[in-house]
């Protein structure tokens, strides 16, 4: 019984923490500029204020928000489904898909199609078609096998990689330096109901993870185990790599492909959960919600007026915590 009431706690607490770094990030983020604001003018509508609170700010930071918790909760899927700790939305390919159609798009000149931005909407149409394409080559006859499908994934990764290359070298000046940035990582200002969709549609696949996690708990310890205590391998395999793929499609046509944010959170969350997966998944959303949406404010303010692509500053401060982490896990060992 005491143990039981100590694990409740801990959840609860882990739980709380996460929260509260998510509000904190979501109420500070926004007021933290190269221009002074005054939030009291803003929400009265005064002009500049407004304009910079509601138009520039707020919508980047819920974009990051949005982003970094869809490629968090997309970290702690893919290496729970390959059992790699190395693993990360990025592992599979379907960045690497969106790439190429991004850059697709940017070198054949594409403005726009059905009212939305080419470049989003090819890096979206590369996401699926490469979901497709590793779906085809790693399942057989409707399974799904993990150690298949991360070498197919990296196969196809590989694959995309050196198309972005080849188009790249064909490229002019101006696409050349577009296509660069593009690859950076990146949070933009959207319009709020382009938030709302992507809001819509990453919540639907984050709540779908979460009602599976007890299953990921029972098949971390193996699929045969899984199997024997009545999980249905093969449905959850499947529902985790697509939830994975969809989130992290979505998020790459948005953004670009940002790195370390599906790596480093899970891993970073880990220390103060433990591997349930019932508290990790929620817990890596708020955190990573938070970390990227911090990121993407240090990005847009230490060297103002330039604006560093936030994948920069991702890679900057996930790449030093990862060697720690490793360092430290060494040292347990």
């Amino acid at each position: 019984m005491a143990a039981r009431s100590a694990t409740q706690r801990r959840f609860f607490v882990a739980l709380g923490l996460s929260i509260a770094l998510f509000v904190l990030a979501m109420l500070l983020c926004p007021l933290i500029g190269s221009v002074t604001l005054n939030l009291r003018d803003a929400i009265n509508g005064v002009s500049p204020d407004t304009e910079i609170f509601f138009q520039a700010r707020l919508p980047r930071v819920l974009l990051a928000a949005i982003a970094g918790g869809a490629l968090a909760v997309a970290g702690v899927l893919f290496q729970a489904l390959l059992r790699n700790p190395l693993a990360d939305p990025y592992t599979l390919g379907i960045s690497s898909g969106a790439s190429l159609g991004a850059v697709l798009a940017i070198v054949l000149g594409v403005q726009g199609l059905w009212n939305l931005p080419g470049v989003w909407l090819f890096a979206f149409s590369g996401a699926i078609l490469t979901l497709l394409l590793v779906l085809g080559v790693g399942s057989s006859g409707g399974r799904l096998s993990p150690y298949t499908l991360l070498l197919t994934g990296v196969s196809i990764n590989a694959i995309c990689i050196a198309a972005v290359l080849f188009l790249q070298n064909f490229s002019d000046f101006a696409q050349s330096f577009a296509i660069v940035r593009w690859l950076m990582g990146g949070v933009e200002s959207l319009s709020y109901g382009e938030l709302g969709s992507l809001f819509v549609v990453v919540m639907a696949l984050v709540l779908v993870s979460f009602t599976q996690a007890r299953q990921w708990n029972l098949l971390a310890v193996g699929e045969l185990w899984g199997a024997s205590r009545g999980v249905a391998v093969q449905r959850v395999l499947w529902t985790g790599y697509l939830c994975g793929s969809l989130l992290t499609g979505a998020v790459t046509a948005l953004a670009g492909p940002i790195g370390f944010v599906g790596l480093i959170v899970p891993h970073a969350v880990r220390l103060l959960t433990g591997p349930d997966h019932r508290l990790l998944l929620p817990c890596s959303f708020f955190v990573g919600a938070a970390f990227l949406a911090i990121c993407d404010t240090v990005a847009r303010t230490v060297l103002s007026p330039a604006d560093i692509p936030v994948g920069v500053i991702t890679a900057l401060a996930g790449g030093p915590f990862f060697v720690l982490l490793l360092k430290r896990r060494q040292q347990r060992l």
